[in-house]
C-alpha cells in the first residue's frame, strides 16, 4: 500500500469525568456466604440474592492484592462526552499511564500492546484486529485495568489487565438512542434486558458510519477517502441452576470496513512504470481494510462452602482482509500487496480459590489453549537489481509473489498462590505459575510472584511487589513473509544483503524482571495515589508496521528497560465529581535480536552498540475533568462536564533512530446532557477539541512507523435516547 497513507483510527479524546484512581486496598479473605449476605441485604427477591452472591463469588477468584487497579463503571462511561457511543480504547485514555496511539491503539506504562481482555473472569482471546475495537462500552458495567506486579493469576499478557464486568439483564428494558454531528458520523444502537425466572439476558447492539474512520494523514477537518462502516452486536445470558451453581455464555460479533485516508497532491517519485504509465495521483488511491470478529464465552460457576471455581470454554474467531490500490502502490512503492489473515482460537480454563481459614487463602488454576493462524500474501513487484549504494533499477514489468503459510500454537498455563493474613494491618501475596507454548518456537518459565499490602491507619495503604514475567509475541501477528522470495525485486527487506540468509525471522517470548512500589491515602472526599516501577527485560517484544499492508509485525530487542512514576487524585462531593492524573516514563531497548532485515543496515548497526528509545514512548502524560450534576432546581437532572488530556509527544527520527519527539498537545473536550425522566428522553451535546486544535500523533517515521496521523478536529455530537 502507499506509505503516506498508512494511518490509525481516528481518536476522538474523551475523560471520565468519575475520578479513577488506583484501589490498592487489600482484599480481605471474606467468603462468598457472606458477601452474600451483604448482597441479601439490598436485593429485591431470591434470584437477585443468589445471582449477587454467585457475582461476589466469581469476583472472589480474581485478587487485585498488590496491583495497581483503576476502575470506571457504567455510570461513569455515560457521563463521559460522547458517552457510550466512544470505543472502549478511548475510555482508557483517561486512566494513568495509558498513552494514545493510532490506529486505535494505546500503551500501558509504556508498553506495546501486550494487553489481555478478560470478560466475567474468563480470557478473551487475542485477534487479528488493526483499527477495529472488538468490544463496545455498551456492553460493560465495570472495568478494572490492572497493572504493576500482578499476581500469578495474571499471565502472558501482563502490561495490562482489562477486566470487564458485564451488564447481567437485571434492570428489564433497554433503550434505544441515535448519536451523531460532524463527519457525517451517524450511530444508531439499542440494548435491552431482562430476567425470567431464573435466567437473566442482555443483547446490545450498534452501526456506525463516519467519513473520519481513520486519523487524518495531514490534519485536514475531512481526511479523503476515510469512510468507515461499523457494526457491533453482544450477548449475554446466565441461568442460576441452583444456590450454589450458574452457567453463563457471553457472545459477540463485529464487522468494521475501513477506507484508508489519502495524502493530497502527491505523486510518485521513484521511477517506476507499469505498462508505460509513471504518472497518479495521491488523491485517487482506493484501499480498503476490513476487519471481523466472532467469540464465544461459556462458563460453569460452583461455590459451596470454603471452594468457589469456574469451569469455561472460549473461542475467537478474527480475519483481516486488506484490498490493495494495485497501480498506484506499486508506482508510489514499488508492491502492492493483497494479504488476508485470519485467526482462530479456542480453549478452556479452570480458576478456583479454597479458604483455608482466617489466614490463608488459596487460588490456582489451568489454562489450555489452540491457536490457529493462517496468512495469505499476493503481491505485484518489479523484478530488478540493486548497485552498491542499495538504489534499485526496475528490469521488467510486475510479477506476482505469492506467500501462504498456516501454523498451530498451542499454550499451556498452571498457576497457585497463597494471600497470607500475616497480621491485621499487613496481606502478602505470593506464588508462582509455569507457561509454556510450543508455536513458531517452543519456550517455557517458571515465574514467582510476591506482593505485599500494609494498611498502618485507617485511609493510607502502600503496597510492593516483584513479578517475572513471560510473554510471547502475538501469535497471529507473527510475520510468515519469507524474506528469500522478495530477492532481486522492488519488494527487498532493508536488512537482506541478497547474499546471506536472514537471521532470526521469528520473534523470542519476552522475559520480564518487574518491581512496583506505590501508596495511596484518603483524606475526606479527597484520594491520592502515587506508584513507581522499575523493568528490566530480555527480549523485548515491540511492533512495527514494515509490510505494505496495515499489519503490525513483532520483533524483539536483545534488552530493554523502563521505568516510570503516576500520580493521581481524585475528589467526589455529592453531585461534583473530579480527577486528574500526571505519569512520566522512560522506555528504551538495545540490539535488534529477531526481524532484522526488516531494519535498514545503519540503524542496525547503530542500535547494537546503543539503547534507543522505543517508538511508542512518551515521557509525560495526563488527564483531568470535572463533572456535576444539578439534583434541583431549574436545571435538575442535567448534567455538565469538562475534560482534557496532554501528551508530550510519540517518538520521531532524530539524528539517531527514534531520537526525536512530536510537538506536545493539550486536548479539551466539554459535554452537556439532560433527562426528562417523565417519558423517558434524554438528550446530549458533546464538543470534541474544544480549541480545534491540530496535533500530530504520529509524523510517519521512526522505527516501524507507517504514515502520519493527526488527532481529531473540532467536533459537534448531538444524540437522543429513548427508554424501552
Amino acid at each position: 500500500m502507499f506509505r503516506a497513507t498508512l494511518l490509525s483510527s481516528a481518536a476522538l479524546i474523551f475523560l471520565a469525568p468519575v475520578a479513577a484512581y488506583a484501589d490498592d486496598t487489600p482484599v480481605s479473605a471474606v467468603s462468598a456466604d457472606e458477601q452474600g449476605k451483604a448482597a441479601d441485604k439490598s436485593a429485591g427477591g431470591p434470584d437477585i440474592v443468589v445471582t449477587g452472591r454467585l457475582d461476589a463469588a466469581r469476583a472472589s477468584i480474581q485478587p487485585s492484592l498488590g496491583a495497581t487497579t483503576y476502575t470506571i463503571t457504567s455510570e461513569t462511561i455515560a457521563a463521559l462526552p460522547g458517552g457510550d457511543n466512544q470505543q472502549l480504547n478511548q475510555i482508557l485514555l483517561q486512566l494513568p499511564g495509558v498513552v494514545q496511539d493510532g490506529g486505535g491503539q494505546f500503551h500501558v506504562r509504556d508498553d506495546h500492546n501486550n494487553l489481555q481482555y478478560r470478560i466475567n473472569g474468563t480470557i478473551l482471546p487475542e485477534g487479528v484486529a488493526v483499527f477495529g475495537q472488538t468490544l463496545s462500552p455498551r456492553l460493560v458495567e465495570r472495568f478494572d485495568l490492572r497493572t504493576g506486579a500482578l499476581p500469578a493469576q495474571y499471565g502472558l499478557r501482563t502490561a495490562g489487565i482489562i477486566d470487564i464486568t458485564t451488564k447481567n439483564g437485571f434492570k428489564n428494558g433497554g433503550e434505544v438512542s441515535l448519536y451523531g454531528g460532524t463527519n457525517d458520523t451517524i450511530q444508531p444502537s439499542f440494548n435491552y434486558g431482562g430476567s425470567t425466572g431464573s435466567t437473566n439476558y442482555f443483547v446490545t447492539g450498534s452501526y456506525k458510519h463516519s467519513n473520519i474512520g481513520i486519523e487524518s494523514v495531514d490534519g485536514s477537518r475531512t481526511p479523503l477517502h476515510d469512510d468507515t462502516d461499523q457494526y457491533q452486536g453482544f450477548v449475554y445470558v446466565d441461568h442460576t441452576l441452583n444456590e450454589n451453581n450458574r452457567v453463563s455464555f457471553t457472545g459477540g460479533y463485529s464487522d468494521q470496513s475501513f477506507q484508508i485516508p489519502n495524502p493530497r497532491g502527491l505523486t510518485p517519485g521513484n521511477g517506476y512504470t507499469v505498462g508505460g504509465v509513471t504518472d497518479f495521483l495521491s488523491d485517487t488511491l482506493n484501499e480498503r481494510q476490513r476487519e471481523r470478529t466472532a467469540f464465544g464465552l461459556a462458563s460453569l460457576l460452583h461455590d459451596a462452602g470454603p471452594v468457589t471455581f469456574q469451569a469455561s470454554l472460549f473461542a475467537r474467531y478474527s480475519s483481516l482482509r486488506y484490498t490493495p490500490d494495485t497501480l498506484g502502490e506499486l508506482l508510489f512503492n514499488g508492491i502492492a500487496q493483497r494479504a488476508f489473515k485470519q485467526d482462530f482460537t479456542f480453549g478452556g480454563q479452570v480458576e478456583g480459590v479454597y479458604r483455608a481459614g482466617d489466614s490463608h487463602t488459596l487460588r490456582g488454576g489451568v489454562i489450555i489453549s489452540r491457536d490457529r493462524s493462517n496468512s495469505q500474501t499476493s503481491s505485484q513487484v518489479f523484478p530488478g537489481t540493486y548497485d552498491s549504494s542499495g538504489a534499485f533499477t526496475q528490469t521488467g514489468q510486475p510479477i506476482t509473489v505469492i506467500d501462504n503459510s498456516a501454523k498451530t500454537e498451542l499454550t499451556y498455563s498452571v498457576y497457585l498462590q497463597d494471600e497470607w493474613q500475616v497480621a491485621d494491618p499487613l496481606i502478602v501475596n505470593f506464588g508462582g505459575r509455569f507457561d509454556h507454548y510450543d508455536g513458531f518456537r517452543s519456550e517455557s518459565q517458571f515465574s514467582p510472584r510476591i506482593n505485599a499490602v500494609l494498611t498502618p491507619s485507617k485511609g493510607l495503604t502502600f503496597h510492593a511487589g516483584y513479578a517475572r514475567y513471560f510473554s510471547p509475541a502475538p501469535f497471529s501477528n507473527v510475520a510468515t513473509t519469507s524474506v528469500l522470495k522478495f530477492r532481486g525485486t522492488s519488494a527487498q527487506a532493508p536488512g537482506d544483503d541478497g547474499v546471506n540468509p536472514p537471521l532470526a525471522t521469528v520473534p523470542f517470548a519476552e522475559r520480564q524482571d518487574y518491581f512496583d512500589i506505590g501508596a495511596e491515602q484518603k483524606i475526606g472526599r479527597f484520594t491520592l495515589g502515587i506508584d513507581a516501577y522499575h523493568r528490566r527485560s530480555k527480549n523485548l517484544v515491540d511492533e512495527g508496521q514494515f509490510g505494505a499492508p496495515i499489519i503490525l509485525t513483532p520483533f524483539n530487542y536483545a534488552r530493554g528497560r523502563i521505568d516510570g512514576i503516576e500520580g493521581n487524585i481524585s475528589y467526589q462531593h455529592g453531585p461534583l465529581q473530579a480527577y486528574a492524573n500526571f505519569s512520566y516514563a522512560k522506555a528504551q531497548g538495545f540490539s535488534v535480536a529477531s526481524g532484522q532485515f526488516n531494519f535498514s543496515p545503519d540503524d542496525l548497526a547503530y542500535i547494537a552498540k546503543n539503547y534507543i528509545y522505543l517508538d511508542h514512548d512518551q515521557t509525560y502524560t495526563g488527564s483531568a475533568g470535572v463533572s456535576y450534576r444539578f439534583d434541583q432546581g431549574l436545571l435538575r437532572d442535567s448534567r455538565f462536564g469538562a475534560s482534557m488530556i496532554y501528551g508530550s509527544g510519540l517518538r520521531k527520527d532524530g539524528d539517531v533512530p527514534n531520537g526525536g519527539k512530536l510537538t506536545p498537545y493539550t486536548v479539551f473536550n466539554l459535554t452537556a446532557s439532560h433527562e426528562f425522566k417523565g417519558p423517558g428522553i434524554s438528550i446530549r451535546a458533546d464538543i470534541i477539541n474544544v480549541a480545534d486544535r491540530v496535533y500530530e500523533i504520529r509524523d510517519g517515521s521512526g522505527v516501524g512507523v507507517g504514515a502520519p496521523q493527526f488527532g481529531a478536529r473540532r467536533g459537534f455530537l448531538f444524540g437522543i435516547s429513548k427508554t424501552i
